[in-house]
């Protein structure tokens, strides 16, 4: 399975960005990010079927995960950006349905960079 992310950039505090991680195949899905001297953390996972979601307490209504089937497309939009959410982020794949430890995912993008300055 290969996974490639897009979207990051570079924004100031307080604006949006929407990262993209095309994937093909029947997997849950989700965002890992990891910040300069830190471990990769959870951001936010989707099913397959996109009914269910989930958010790290971070994040949760400042950013939407969502997902195009029909484009093989997964999207994070993230509104309201802090300089704390500046890192790297990561696009995962996992065969269980949903999954929110980054061990239980299976494949990984190569991840794309997110600075929000104050």
């Amino acid at each position: 399975v290969h996974l490639q992310a897009s979207g990051g950039g570079l924004v100031q505090a307080g604006g949006s960005l929407r990262l993209s991680c095309a994937a093909s195949g029947r997997y849950g899905m989700g965002w890992f990010r990891q910040a300069p001297g830190k471990e990769r953390e959870f951001v936010a996972a989707i099913s397959w079927s996109g009914r269910g979601t989930y958010y790290a307490d971070s994040v949760k209504g400042r950013f939407t995960i969502s997902r195009d089937n029909a484009k093989n497309t997964v999207y994070l939009q993230m509104n309201t950006l802090k300089p704390e959410d500046t890192a790297v982020y990561y696009c995962g794949a996992t065969r269980r349905e949903l999954a929110l430890v980054e061990d239980d995912y299976n494949y990984w993008g190569q991840g794309t960079q997110v600075t929000v300055s104050s």
